[in-house]
């Protein structure tokens, strides 16, 4: 469970290091993938949403260049 997680994760860390910066849309679809990993991992859904309302509050317009690195 834990490997697939991870396995999807890795996966959507790859596709954001390609971007500078990240509009609210982008984030969107970035939320939308991490909600479906953690789900699919059979995490709760009120830790799910929690999450994903805290990563929206701080990825819209981050500099991605600085942060993954």
């Amino acid at each position: 469970m834990f490997d697939a997680l991870s396995d999807r994760f890795d996966t959507i860390f790859k596709h954001l290091r390609s971007r500078g910066r990240l509009g609210e849309q982008e984030v969107d679809e970035v939320l939308r993938e991490i909600r479906l990993a953690l789900l699919e991992a059979d995490v709760n859904f009120r830790v799910v949403k929690g999450v994903v309302a805290r990563i929206k509050e701080k990825a819209v317009g981050l500099d991605l260049s600085k942060s993954l690195s």
